[in-house]
């Protein structure tokens, strides 16, 4: 085993594994140091307790390349590590990852504990033969199952680097060595699958310069956007989320790798890929498929500038970081769930416990099935016909302009309460009105003096005549007078205005009759329902029920049927009967056109014909039984 000096070894046992990538970026290029630290990074993030990397080039010749932890000269070497070199040659013999149990136990804390030693062939640069063995402490064969998992894939990092051309630049191979590394190393400090999943997307982003990078789950038969990059809530309804899993779902179906802009070389589609990076970019998008036990689950999708186009090495690399994740997201997805989905896996052992060993399901479904049945044949439950409905005054005074002319003042509001006959809503301008009145004085005074000239002068006919004038344009001054008593608007009735938002329209032009104003009295509210002609035959005057606003849905208000439309009307392109009904009691919230639901009480029938009525009926008009 090549040597390290005292303070290098100290500074790996005290280091993150993030030191540790930092190291080996800074490697001065010789095989033992990049050995000894790419073991130790394994060992941390792997959950090993030792590792060792043998050379093995001859029957009886074994040469320790790198060992952690280190042990001193006057130390008899573990056993593990003794038997490691048995069964190094039984892996390199059938070329096949090993798996052996120790006769010792370790220990962690008080509790005594099962030890393994998982031995890696591998393909190193300029060595011949060579194995990697791992010493893992465990009783728990699932977290066996995982830490194996997790340093075998992280060894094929290390054959990966050895075997391909591309990266015989020393420099070059350590950085990706360190991306893929820093990537696990984010994703393995999660204990939620949320969090990994953004942590792991994050990371790819910040390593390989990406805009945004994207994970989504297979669920069902469509990709499910999970994660995004730099974005913690997002809904699935979005366009690009949309057009995210579509890109995610051509690479899925077509089980391949998938980059847009496509090389002209390219056999497969990507139309879905190309419209999401025309439709943000130009962008390079780039979808990679992760796989768990031989099948496609998850797709990663990258998206940065057009003018950053992915190398090969990138897509190697970035393979890699996803095939060294993948074991540790699936797992955190499968079992990182909801309370609901906790509680149905204790359920169904309990079931199974039960019934029986074996078609735990089955048998459960059949019992469900019988119990529901004789619930919908045997029980009973109220029936309710359901019907929309819209709040109506009883009573609606309307306050029209009284004469042409132009809005001068308003001074109420929509839902302002005013008296009857002291409030003034409003007034009109009655600057036109008092000139005509003027003139219209003026005029009569001048036909009384012609009148008196005539009677000085015994013309009797004139006289009447000029009298007659006077009288016209004394009626014409009496209408003058009341049109303008009438310009202040008052309703005669007290209540809410509830039409008469006109304070933005002070100035504007009206005509007589126009209506300016609405006002009803809140306490004279009653509800009318539009109810579907399939249920107006069980709807009967004197029956009662409930109905709840939009605005209010917790507040249940009782009613009784009042009057029931002998005609139906057609309403939002439905056949409906229009039924009033009296409210039995009214709310200071309640205003006239507030809609809802309302349910009318018909009586108890049984659940299966409450739940088939529709169905039945649709099959009976369709096949005329």
């Amino acid at each position: 085993m090549g040597r390290l000096q005292k303070n290098q070894l100290q500074i790996l046992s005290n280091s993150t594994v993030t030191e540790l990538l930092d190291q080996l970026y800074k490697s001065d290029g010789s095989q033992e140091h990049f050995l000894l630290n790419i073991l130790t990074a394994q060992c941390l993030l792997g959950g090993a307790d030792g590792g060792v990397i043998l050379r093995m080039d001859r029957e009886s010749s074994v040469q320790v390349l790198a060992l952690y932890p280190r042990f001193e000269k006057d130390m008899s070497p573990p056993e593990w590590l003794t038997k490691a070199v048995g069964f190094g040659r039984e892996a390199l013999s059938s070329n096949t990852v090993v798996l052996k149990p120790l006769s010792q136990t370790g220990r962690a804390g008080d509790k005594s504990t099962k030890t393994h030693v998982l031995i890696i062939p591998q393909a190193l640069t300029d060595i011949d033969k060579s194995v990697a063995a791992f010493v893992i402490a465990t009783d728990d064969k699932k977290a066996l199952d995982v830490r194996s998992q997790r340093l075998q894939l992280s060894m094929g990092i290390l054959n990966y680097s050895q075997r391909s051309p591309a990266q015989r630049n020393w420099q070059q191979n350590c950085i990706r060595l360190q991306k893929s590394l820093e990537t696990l190393s984010a994703v393995n400090q999660q204990e939620k699958f949320a969090g990994a999943a953004m942590a792991f997307c994050n990371e790819v982003a910040a390593q390989w310069q990406c805009e945004r990078v994207s994970l989504g789950f297979l669920k069902g038969r469509y990709v499910q956007l999970k994660a995004m990059s730099h974005t913690e809530d997002f809904s699935r309804k979005m366009k690009v989320v949309q057009d995210i899993e579509s890109a995610m779902e051509e690479s899925l179906d077509q089980d391949t790798e998938i980059l847009s802009p496509a090389p002209k070389e390219s056999a497969y589609i990507s139309r879905a890929a190309e419209a999401l990076s025309n439709r943000y970019g130009p962008l390079v998008v780039l979808s990679l498929p992760l796989r768990w036990d031989g099948k496609a689950l998850a797709v990663l999708t990258l998206e940065r500038p057009v003018e950053k186009q992915f190398a090969p090495d990138e897509i190697e690399a970035v393979r890699l970081a996803c095939e060294l994740c993948t074991a540790r997201l699936y797992d955190l997805y499968e079992y990182d769930r909801w309370f609901g989905a906790a509680i149905a896996a204790r359920s169904r052992s309990i079931v199974a416990a039960f019934l029986g060993p074996t078609h735990t399901w089955i048998k459960l479904t059949a019992i469900l099935f019988c119990a529901a049945v004789i619930f919908l044949i045997f029980g009973k439950g109220q029936y309710r016909a359901e019907a929309p409905f819209v709040l109506e005054a009883t009573v609606q005074q309307v306050i029209p302009a009284p004469f042409d002319g132009y809005i001068e003042t308003v001074n109420v509001e929509v839902s302002d309460e005013v008296e009857a006959g002291t409030t003034i809503l409003g007034s009109l301008d009655t600057a036109e009105l008092n000139l005509s009145l003027a003139t219209a004085k003026a005029e009569k005074a001048g036909y009384l003096k012609k009148a008196a000239a005539y009677m000085d002068d015994g013309e009797i006919a004139q006289n009447q005549i000029a009298k007659a004038e006077a009288d016209q344009v004394d009626a014409q001054i009496k209408l003058l007078d009341y049109q303008i008593d009438q310009a202040d608007l008052v309703s005669p009735i007290s209540g809410v205005v509830v039409k008469g938002d006109l304070k933005r329209e002070i100035g504007a032009p009206v005509k007589v009759g126009d209506v300016l104003f609405e006002v009803c009295p809140l306490e004279s509210l009653r509800a009318q329902l539009l109810v579907s002609e399939d249920l107006i035959y069980d709807i009967k005057v004197g029956r009662e029920g409930y109905l709840a606003t939009a605005s209010y849905p917790g507040q249940r208000i009782k009613f009784t049927v009042e009057r029931i439309s002998p005609i139906a009307e057609v309403v939002n392109q439905r056949n409906v009967f229009k039924v009033r009904v009296t409210l039995h009691e009214t709310y200071d919230w309640m205003r006239p056109g507030m809609e809802g639901v309302a349910k009318v009480s018909i009586g108890e029938r049984k659940y299966a014909w409450i739940w088939s009525r529709k169905i039945v009926n649709w099959i009976r008009m369709k096949l005329w039984l």
